[in-house]
């Protein structure tokens, strides 16, 4: 299952508009902002998805039967990018767990790259509901590593991918390896470089964020 918020007109379409603006991404805040802004939305939308159970709620004249969600979630996200987005899961999933893959890729002379992973942190993921952000969904190589180095933490419920701009490169490759994956997007983007960057896409998510380079 896939949903992509650019196919009906949102105010997330501003958001998604000043994600890709140069102009605005001199803002580094406003950019964290955006990506932010892009996991609440997102968040919203996955929640129509889980299971909900009811509630009786006391109010001050009386009793209140209201529709809550019962799953166990974990929100994980690949680092550094998708601090911003985590964010604003966790916004909404103010109750969730959280998982951190650093992951970067080490590019050979060829042209060719392989992603390492240093460090993940991540609790107990037996039958629960795995939310993984990452704003960009490029050759989808990072996202397949994060996902195999976590099921070292047990199998999930579900797994939800959220991300703020995919490929379609990218997109049909998690389509492949996990069908069973509900793939959550801001957009979906045509083309890759030879470097594997989306474009148009928004640049580097992680340096427009923070600033700094990631050394390799």
């Amino acid at each position: 299952m896939e949903f992509k918020l650019s196919d009906t007109n949102s105010i997330a379409n501003r958001f998604i508009a000043e994600l890709r603006d140069a102009r605005i991404q001199q803002d580094r805040m406003r950019f964290r902002k955006n990506l932010e802004r892009i996991g609440e939305v997102l968040a919203y939308e996955i929640s129509k998805k889980l299971k909900y159970e009811e509630w009786k709620v006391e109010t001050p004249l009386g009793l209140a039967s209201v529709s809550v969600p019962k799953e166990d979630l974990v929100i994980g996200t690949i680092l550094r990018a998708g601090l911003p987005m985590h964010q604003g899961m966790l916004n909404f999933f103010d109750s969730a767990g959280s998982a951190f893959v650093s992951a970067y890729r080490r590019h050979h002379k060829d042209g060719s790259f392989e992603i390492k992973v240093e460090y993940i942190s991540c609790p107990d993921l037996e039958d629960r509901v795995l939310i993984l952000t990452d704003p960009m969904l490029a050759t989808g190589a990072s996202m397949d590593v994060a996902i195999k180095e976590l099921h070292n933490f047990g199998k999930p419920a579900k797994i939800h991918i959220a991300t703020a701009i995919a490929s379609t490169y990218g997109l049909e490759r998690i389509r492949r390896l996990y069908p069973e994956a509900y793939i959550w997007m801001g957009a979906v983007d045509e083309e890759l470089t030879a470097k594997s960057y989306i474009v148009p896409g928004l640049g580097d998510a992680g340096d427009l964020s923070f600033g700094a380079k990631v050394q390799e």
